[in-house]
């Protein structure tokens, strides 16, 4: 049970610390011109057409929008408007993404629904990350693997909330530029990386609660593990019931003596 515990514990450390890795490649995104982070974008839009962009292709990232590439970013912002890819003017924009919201530049929808999915996505990274520091006692301790476990799933929780909100938003605002006859098409690095460490986490979460379950409290009355053995006579229980069957023999055998 030691061994299967260790190695659960273990197996999930490595599916946590690959999960981290993948979230801060998509946070990371854009920071600087590098395989893979200059290749980590949510949407690409080609927005030649609308006024304000400035831009002939713009990519949107946790922190910036960006021209092809990744370069020629703007200004890293926290919970960036999806507008902000045409501040000068939003002549030309699909209307459906346009709106009173960052600047006049996004509509309520586009504008709530990913501030509070980058919120989340944030959250969720730092719940990751406690959770690997506590998941290090794992392999040797059933309590630091159920509460490590719990860790996981609260930030599994927050994980898939801003999972679903950053698919849903930028795959809507993909169709609003196509029926816009403008060219876009979603990220696959930054949709395969958050996908793919959700499904680290959701498999770390279960291997710390398996590591958790398994083994048993010894039972203090028969002296032997819990299971198939409970019931079944100790060392103690054996003891008393000798003593016990000699001294009903000796009774016995003064009783015939006296009479």
């Amino acid at each position: 049970m030691l061994g299967l515990r260790a190695g659960f514990g273990f197996a999930s450390l490595i599916l946590i610390a690959g999960s981290i890795v993948l979230m801060f490649f998509v946070v990371l995104s854009g920071v600087k011109d590098t395989t893979p982070l200059n290749k980590t974008y949510f949407l690409q839009a080609h927005t030649s057409t609308i006024a304000g962009s400035g831009r002939d292709v713009s990519q949107w990232t946790y922190f910036y929008v960006c021209g092809e590439g990744n370069t020629d970013c703007g200004d890293p912002v926290p919970a960036l408007p999806f507008g902000y890819a045409w501040v000068g003017g939003s002549t030309g924009a699909p209307g459906q993404l346009v709106g009173k919201h960052g600047k006049r530049t996004t509509s309520s929808y586009y504008y709530y629904m990913w501030r509070f999915g980058w919120v989340f996505y944030l959250i969720s990274l730092v719940f990751t990350v406690m959770g690997f520091l506590t998941a290090l006692a794992a392999p040797i301790s059933r309590l630091a693997a159920g509460f490590s476990g719990l860790i996981i799933g609260t930030a599994l929780f927050f994980f898939t909330i801003s999972s679903s909100l950053m698919t849903a938003v930028f795959v809507k605002a993909r169709d609003r530029f196509r029926d816009s006859n403008m060219d876009a098409h979603i990220g696959s690095y930054a949709f395969g990386f958050t996908w793919g460490a959700w499904s680290a986490l959701f498999m770390a979460m279960i291997l710390l609660f398996a590591g958790c379950g398994l083994g048993g409290r010894k039972d203090t009355t028969t002296g032997t593990s819990g299971g198939i053995f409970r019931g079944f006579p100790g060392r103690h229980g054996s003891r008393r019931s000798t003593r016990g069957s000699f001294i009903d023999n000796e009774g016995q055998r003064r009783v015939k003596e006296e009479y």
